[in-house]
C-alpha cells in the first residue's frame, strides 16, 4: 500500500494492486457507485467540498453487494457537531443528537428510522491511524464521502473479504473495546465469515474482559445474536470463545444437567431444541402448526414489535433460552419420581428477569420474558385433567392466568414438548404424551389468538351496580363473585344480566354456608 492520508487532507493512494472499481474476488463483485440513498445523498450534500471518508460497514457491504443502512463518516478537520447538523438538515430534519462520552461523536437518525449516519472526527492524525484503531480489517477500509477513487485499504481487508474471513485489525483490538469479543460473534452470523485463528485465540483470551463492559453495550451486540437467523451457530461460537460462561453463566450452568427418562438430552441440549422449534415457528408456523388457519395469525403476532428493537417471536427465543434457567438449582432426585425439579417455573421467572435486568433491557422485555417463563409449564398440566376436550372454565382459566402472553407462551409449550421428541424413540408412553400435549396445545392456541384479538367477553355487570343489587360491600367477596361471574359467562352458563344477577346470588348463598361461622368467643 503506498500513500499515507494525513490529517490535512491528503488523497488515501489505491490499494496496490487494484484497479479503478475493483473489489475483492469472490466477495460478491466490487466496491461501486451503488445508487446513492437518501443517507448517502444528505451525507454528500452537507460535506460537498469537506475531506470525508466513509468507514467501516458501509464499504464492507457494499463490497459484498449488501444494502446499507448505518453509514459511519469520519472528518478530516471538520466539527462533528457542525457536520452533524447539517446532515440533518439535509435530510429534511432527521435527528440529531451526540453520542456517549465513550464514542465522541454525533448520530443523526432519519425521521421513520430507516437509516442512520454517524459521524467523528479521525483518531490518530491521519486515515491510517484512524483505520488502525479500528476491530476488524473488514471494516477498516475507507473510500471518500464524494465517491469515486481511490478505495483505501491499508490493513488488506478486501483480501479478508474476498477470503470470508475476519481478522483484528491489531494485537490491542480486544484491550481496546472488549465488546468486539461479541461483535466477532455477531458479524461472524451476519456476513458467513470463518474466524482468522489468532483473532479467535485472542478473542478467547479477552473473554472474561466483558465483565467490564455495561449491561447496555453488551444486550446490544447480544439481542442481535439471538435474533440471527444462525443463532443456534452464534451460540455454539460463544461456547467455544468462553463467552457464555461470562456473559450468560445461567445458560452455561445447564451443560451436564441430567433429566428424566422423558428427555433424551441434558438441559442445555434441551434448551437448544426448544430454541430450534421456536426458530422454526417464525420462519414457516404452518410446518409445525400443520394448520394454514393458525399459522397466518401467528406469523403476524411473532413478527410484531414488542420492546428494545425486537420482535415478539425475538422476545419468545429469550423465553426458549431461559424457561429452565433454574432447572441447576431445582434439581432432586427422589425415589418414587426419580429427578425433578420443582419450581423451576416460579423461580426460573425470577432468574429470566435478574438477567435481562443485569444487560439493562427493558421493564416491557424483562416482564414479557419472565412471564413465559413462569407459565410454560401450566399447559402440561391441562393434559391431565380428566375432562378432554378441556372444559371452557378450564380454558378461561388458562387464558386469564397467562395474559398478556397467553398466545406466546402456548407457542413456548409447543416448542418445548416437541423438543421432548426423541428422533430415535423411546419405547414408553412418551410419544403417546407429546400427541395428547399437542391437541390441547392447537385447540387452546386457537382460543388464545380469539382472546388476544377480542379479549374475554364485556361483563355482564359493573361491581358497583352488582355489589347494590346483592346489597354487599365492596372488597374481596365482590371481587370473588365478579371472577365467578367472568368465567360462567366464558363458559357459556349465562349470557344476560338477568341470569348473571341469580347466578351471582345463587355463588354468594353457597359460599356463605360454606364459610365457617364467626368466632365469638
Amino acid at each position: 500500500m503506498s500513500g499515507n492520508p494525513s490529517a490535512s487532507g491528503g488523497q488515501p493512494a489505491r490499494a496496490a494492486g487494484t484497479r479503478a472499481g475493483d473489489g475483492p474476488a469472490g466477495a460478491g463483485g466490487s466496491i461501486r457507485a451503488a445508487a446513492p440513498g437518501e443517507a448517502l445523498r444528505a451525507v454528500r450534500a452537507a460535506l460537498a467540498g469537506t475531506p470525508a471518508w466513509l468507514v467501516g460497514g458501509a464499504p464492507r457491504d457494499r463490497a459484498l453487494g449488501r444494502d446499507t443502512f448505518d453509514l459511519d463518516v469520519v472528518l478530516d478537520y471538520a466539527s462533528p457537531a457542525t457536520a452533524a447538523r447539517a446532515i440533518a438538515r439535509a435530510a429534511g430534519g432527521a435527528a440529531c443528537f451526540e453520542l456517549s462520552e465513550d464514542f465522541s461523536g454525533w448520530r443523526i437518525v432519519a425521521r421513520d428510522r430507516s437509516w442512520q449516519v454517524d459521524v467523528q472526527a479521525m483518531r490518530g492524525g491521519s486515515l491510517a491511524a484512524d483505520l488502525s484503531l479500528r476491530d476488524f480489517t473488514v471494516d477498516a477500509i475507507a473510500e471518500p464521502v464524494a465517491g469515486g477513487e481511490p478505495i483505501y485499504d491499508p490493513l488488506g481487508g478486501l483480501a479478508d473479504l474476498a477470503a470470508r474471513r475476519l481478522r483484528m485489525v491489531s494485537p490491542r483490538a480486544f484491550a481496546d473495546d472488549p465488546l468486539r469479543v461479541l461483535r466477532l460473534v455477531r458479524l461472524s452470523l451476519d456476513l458467513g465469515f470463518d474466524l482468522d485463528p489468532d483473532t479467535a485465540n485472542a478473542a478467547s483470551l479477552a473473554a472474561p474482559d466483558l465483565r467490564q463492559v455495561s449491561g447496555e453495550r453488551v444486550f446490544m451486540e447480544l439481542r442481535r445474536i439471538i435474533a440471527s437467523p444462525r443463532v443456534l451457530d452464534g451460540l455454539q461460537l460463544m461456547d467455544s470463545l468462553g463467552i457464555t460462561t461470562v456473559m450468560l453463566p445461567e445458560l452455561d450452568a445447564l451443560h451436564g444437567v441430567e433429566q428424566s427418562r422423558f428427555h433424551h438430552r441434558d438441559v442445555h441440549g434441551h434448551t437448544l431444541e426448544v430454541l430450534e422449534h421456536v426458530i422454526s415457528l417464525q420462519v414457516n408456523p404452518a410446518a409445525v402448526l400443520g394448520d394454514a388457519e393458525l399459522a397466518a395469525p401467528v406469523a403476524a403476532l411473532l413478527a410484531e414489535p414488542l420492546a428494545d428493537e425486537l420482535t415478539r417471536g425475538d422476545a419468545l427465543r429469550w423465553g426458549a433460552l431461559l424457561h429452565d434457567a433454574a432447572k441447576p438449582l431445582t434439581g432432586a432426585t427422589r425415589p418414587d419420581r426419580g429427578v425433578t425439579f420443582l419450581g423451576h417455573d416460579a423461580r426460573g421467572a425470577a432468574l429470566a428477569r435478574s438477567v435481562l435486568e443485569r444487560l439493562r433491557a427493558s421493564e416491557r422485555l424483562r416482564a414479557h420474558v419472565a412471564a413465559l417463563v413462569r407459565h410454560h409449564l401450566r399447559l402440561g398440566f391441562l393434559v391431565h385433567e380428566p375432562e378432554q376436550p378441556l372444559a371452557r372454565r378450564s380454558v378461561f382459566a388458562y387464558l386469564q392466568s397467562t395474559a398478556p402472553v397467553e398466545v406466546d407462551v402456548t407457542l413456548l409449550s409447543i416448542a418445548d414438548r416437541l423438543a421432548g421428541r426423541s428422533p430415535i424413540g423411546r419405547g414408553d408412553r412418551a410419544s403417546e404424551s407429546i400427541d395428547a400435549h399437542m391437541r390441547l396445545a392447537w385447540s387452546m392456541l386457537a382460543d388464545a389468538l380469539h382472546w388476544r384479538t377480542k379479549g374475554p367477553p364485556p361483563p355482564l355487570y359493573r361491581g358497583d351496580e352488582l355489589a347494590a343489587a346483592l346489597d354487599i360491600p365492596t372488597g374481596p367477596r365482590l371481587g370473588e363473585i365478579l371472577r365467578e361471574l367472568a368465567a360462567a359467562q366464558y363458559a357459556g352458563e349465562i349470557s344476560t344480566p338477568e341470569q348473571a344477577l341469580v347466578h351471582a346470588r345463587a355463588f354468594l348463598d353457597a359460599s356463605s354456608m360454606s364459610s365457617p361461622p364467626p368466632n365469638t368467643s
